[in-house]
């Protein structure tokens, strides 16, 4: 079958490292409730958020990287390949599942506070500990925050027929992928939770900004830059862009949302997260345009150092986010524990990026240890001769 998608060109794209950096940080506050510093984030400003960003780089990012591989050595190596990035995801949130509820349970214990267990959904554990801890293995068991990874999972289990066919027919790809979401909010399709109840993310509707970010990557942005870079493309965005914002600021103070319709109101609050509604897909889609429109691959502020912190938290997501997530844990329970006041709240979130920032770092330096240094220029030229 022919080869339809257009691949990616060679060499690292600094905007992904840099945005999927600029959403390990946004998770981290997010998670952090009653954190006056998580107002810097784009939740509180259009329908779509961190979560939606990291799952689109996701989708761009394995295109990205396993694409090529597939057509030059193969389906079955590239497929092989993505299930061993799987396999690594899998172990990363068992390591940050077992670590993360061993913490809530010895919190809970030491400061005698049975209400974070309760808080943080892992009840379940004093009731019917075994059990408990195989659905975890089967991804069904999930605490409060730890919804991502799991999600992260199955789309890349999920993800080596997909791309094959992506490869091949990239439009009818994304044609499916937005059908079974559509679908999948019509007739409430979604996977199981323990003890109860569905997941939080659901694979059938989010599963298409993941396929979506392997379009836009396999050529799908590229081929249609005459819509993205039409003025009236600018002006729907622009036009929408305030729109989301203003719904979005209805929801967040009940006296501003009073003067609106209630039909109005009611569409777009609460917002839909677990099904993905389509006001927030088109949001985001509205920010991917804006992004490829006016932030190119060559763009001069890339290299600015002040970036670089976020480069490489995005360079080193997997690390990072797992960290982010223990340490909003640690900042939710600092702020319970102390005043909680603005002093407290800035110093836990500026506190927790810099651990971060340093876990990424650490984890960059000690990866260049592991290759072998360069050659001296003396011995390369006595080997030549």
């Amino acid at each position: 079958m022919k080869i339809n998608a257009t691949l990616p060109e060679r060499g690292r794209d600094l905007r992904l490292d840099l945005f999927r950096g600029v959403a390990n940080w946004a998770i981290f506050l997010d998670h952090i409730p009653d954190n006056v510093v998580n107002w810097i984030t784009t939740r509180n400003y259009g329908f779509s958020d961190a979560a939606d960003l990291f799952v689109f780089i996701s989708g761009y990012t394995a295109s990205f990287v396993y694409a090529r591989m597939m057509l030059e050595r193969g389906f079955i190596v590239g497929a092989t390949r993505l299930t061993k990035r799987v396999w690594q995801l899998y172990v990363a949130h068992i390591i940050l599942f077992v670590i993360y509820i061993v913490s809530i349970g010895y919190v809970a214990q030491r400061y005698s506070d049975p209400e974070i267990i309760n808080e943080f959904n892992v009840a379940g554990l004093v009731d019917s500990a075994v059990e408990t801890l195989r659905q975890g293995l089967l991804l069904k068991f999930k605490p409060v925050n730890l919804d991502v990874l799991p999600l992260y999972i199955v789309l890349m289990g999920l993800f080596p027929p997909v791309l094959w066919i992506m490869l091949r027919r990239p439009n009818l790809t994304m044609l499916a992928s937005i059908t079974l979401w559509l679908l999948a909010r019509q007739f409430d399709w979604n996977l199981r939770a323990y003890p109860a109840g569905t997941w939080y993310f659901n694979p059938y509707c989010w599963q298409v900004l993941f396929v979506f970010g392997s379009w836009c990557a396999l050529g799908g942005a590229r081929k249609n830059l005459s819509i993205i870079n039409a003025p009236i493309t600018l002006y729907f965005c622009i036009a929408y862009l305030i729109f989301a914002l203003v719904m979005t600021m209805a929801g967040r103070f009940p006296d501003f949302g009073a003067m609106f319709p209630h039909w109005l109101y009611s569409t777009f609050n609460p917002n839909d997260k677990t099904n993905l509604a389509p006001y927030r897909f088109l949001h985001f889609v509205v920010i991917v345009i804006l992004v490829i429109r006016f932030v190119p691959k060559d763009w001069a502020a890339l290299q600015w150092k002040v970036f670089d912190p976020l480069i490489v938290c995005g360079q080193q997501s997997l690390a990072v986010f797992c960290v982010g997530v223990f340490l909003s844990f640690v900042g939710h329970f600092e702020l319970m524990m102390s005043s909680g006041s603005l002093f407290a709240q800035i110093f836990v979130s500026v506190t927790g990026i810099a651990i971060m920032t340093v876990v990424a770092y650490y984890i960059s330096w000690s990866k260049r240890q592991d290759k072998p240094l360069p050659k001296p220029p003396a011995a390369a030229a006595a080997k030549a001769a």
